[in-house]
């Protein structure tokens, strides 16, 4: 069959839309896009279709919230350093809310006629609770965050705040702050492992709805009386309720379920627990969703694998919907890329591991193709069938890819989630190795010719499929990939305290159990490293730091390993500017046409 091949900038040259914020009487959109490049404001009029833009910079601009009189608020750090203030734009001025350097504020919600944010000015090592004076522009500190718990929703008399604690990764705690007395309250007292996450209160600030697993293997929602701490099930699925967000009138709720990694949008009416008749599948993910102030109609940023983020408005009588946004690049046709399917396979121990399986267009078994083992983020992420122009640049040029959901990756459940702590490099990575020995027994793949691929935690895993498994992938691409777990558990940023604690129980402690890590981080076993490896790093990422490339690449290189080393000084953690994006599937592509053969 005939394949038209697409460049790599007629792929990434589709926008994407980070966030967005909808005006009082809808007839306004806000909204982040690279359009540019990078991340502006962008304000669209719904009405007449106008569209200009209300930002200039060099860095990631990213919305948050319009107030009433068109001024609105948003984000932006520096080069990807995560470091983020919290900016007010009113008819062009722009004020610095929090003005402090060297702290991370953001966003926190908006609620009872207040906006809220965190910051982490007075301690680094942990987020507090201010609320802004929109007249004055002076922030009031409502919680002081001592204990580092992560924070949650606001009642709407401002009386009230939800929080959480991990545990671990598999159990948390909630507390309930009470302003009026000063009081926290542990509500969550449960056995056994269970997660708990407060999502909003109700409109009348009497009862906090909250996701938990204590019940089953999935997140489920749940509602607790404030006075009597009585609770009770709202809504059980099959599945994990991802994300909730409640309308700012209190009659509905815009739930987002995790179905299979597919996502979709049901709408919750408060008042009789039940969930309505509409739906929202955008065959991929779900990022955003905010109703109007009226609840007739809730505003959804969404994607699919073949189609790149875009606003679309539900009606919540008649489930009609609309998009708003046009994202895509006409020069490009959806149909010419690949919607993937779930693949799923027995691993070394008979445990069943999903994964998002995407096949060129002109595979079969008189053309063979080689594969890719697409290894998610995390510890605990899931792949999901997004938009990844990078990804569908290597499909659309011959690689089949097979995003697997290997055993501790979230949406699949607590007991899939926890089974592989403190097994990570182990338990996980044979997974990997198990899903590279299935591709090879089916038709289209090439068995001869199967790579692995990852980006962080999946970085992580790659370097660990070539220094513990050498014989079993032909080549490796490394995206900003951890190779020494006793530094970078060490070397975590302070404002993750938290999540420190969490990824030493999850992974282990670099200061009790040295030794246990350096047995599974890979530079300490580079030396068996033998098949070619790509690695990409950002300068100013505060997660895996660049020495983590550096010490890998003069390792590998060492050995003879034919070995590429990208580096970009302007991005961090994650690759956001486009002219970066495609210098960096250029060279995969290369690396893989020269390496994978």
């Amino acid at each position: 069959m005939s394949l038209k091949r697409y460049s790599i900038e007629e792929l990434i040259k589709a926008s994407t839309i980070a966030s967005f914020a909808v005006s009082k009487d809808s007839s306004k959109l806000m909204y982040s896009s690279d359009d540019r490049g990078h991340y502006d404001v962008y304000q669209v009029h719904l009405v007449n279709g106008e569209k200009s833009r209300l930002t200039e910079y060099d860095e990631n601009a990213l919305v948050k919230h319009v107030f009433d009189d068109g001024s609105f608020l948003f984000m932006m750090d520096r080069g990807g350093n995560e470091l983020h203030h919290l900016y007010l734009n009113r008819g062009g001025e722009v004020v610095d809310l929090t003005p402090v350097e060297g702290t991370k504020s953001g966003f926190h919600q908006f609620s009872g006629g207040h906006v809220y944010y965190f910051s982490n000015r007075l301690d680094k090592t942990r987020f507090d609770l201010y609320r802004l004076d929109r007249t004055s522009l002076e922030s009031e500190l409502i919680f002081e965050n001592k204990e580092a718990m992560d924070l949650g929703p606001v009642s709407d008399d401002g009386r009230y705040v939800g929080l959480s604690r991990q545990n671990t990764a598999n159990d948390s705690e909630m507390f309930i702050y009470d302003r009026s007395t000063g009081d926290t309250r542990y509500v969550s007292r449960h056995t056994g492992d269970a997660k708990f996450l407060p999502v909003f209160f109700s409109k009348d600030s009497t009862e906090l709805y909250y996701l938990t697993d204590e019940i089953g293997e999935f997140m489920a929602l749940r509602a607790m009386k404030l006075d009597s701490l009585h609770s009770r099930e709202v809504l059980t699925l099959d599945w994990d309720i991802f994300d909730v967000e409640r309308s700012q009138d209190g009659r509905y709720a815009a739930l987002v379920v995790n179905r299979d990694s597919f996502f979709e949008l049901q709408i919750l009416d408060l008042a009789s627990d039940e969930v309505t008749n509409v739906r929202f599948s955008p065959g991929g993910m779900i990022y955003q969703q905010v109703f109007d102030r009226n609840s007739k109609r809730v505003f959804v940023l969404a994607d699919s694998a073949v189609t790149p983020t875009d606003i679309h408005v539900l009606s919540i009588g008649d489930g009609e919907v609309k998009t708003l946004t046009n994202s895509a690049n006409a020069e490009v046709e959806s149909d010419d890329l690949v919607t993937p399917t779930i693949l799923r396979f027995s691993s070394y121990d008979g445990t069943i591991v999903p994964g998002v399986f995407y096949v060129p267009a002109d595979a079969s078994p008189e053309k063979k193709v080689p594969a890719l083992i697409w290894v998610h983020g995390g510890p605990g992420g899931q792949s999901y069938p997004r938009y990844n122009p990078e990804l569908q640049f290597l499909v659309n040029h011959g690689y089949a890819v097979y995003a697997v959901n290997n055993r501790g990756s979230s949406g699949y459940g607590k007991s899939f989630f926890k089974a592989a702590d403190h097994k990570h490099g182990e338990a996980d990575l044979d997974d990997c190795v198990a899903a590279a020995r299935h591709l090879a027994t089916m038709e289209e793949i090439d068995g001869d010719r199967i790579g692995i691929i990852g980006g962080s935690y999946g970085g992580y895993m790659v370097l660990a499929a070539l220094a513990f498994r050498p014989k079993v992938f032909k080549v490796g691409v490394d995206i900003f990939g951890v190779s020494n777990w006793v530094r970078t558990l060490k070397e975590i940023p302070p404002w993750w305290r938290a999540i420190r604690d969490l990824l030493y129980r999850k992974i282990g402690d670099p200061f009790s159990e040295e030794e246990y890590l350096r047995s599974i981080s890979p530079l300490f076993h580079a030396s068996k490293i033998e098949r070619p490896l790509l690695v990409l790093q950002g300068v100013n990422d505060p997660r895996v730091l660049k020495v983590e490339s550096d010490e890998i690449v003069q390792k590998a290189r060492e050995n003879g390993v034919p070995t590429g080393y990208i580096v970009f000084d302007d991005e961090g953690h994650g690759f956001t500017r486009k002219v970066n994006r495609i210098t960096a599937a250029k060279a995969m592509l290369e690396f893989l046409d020269r390496y994978l053969v």
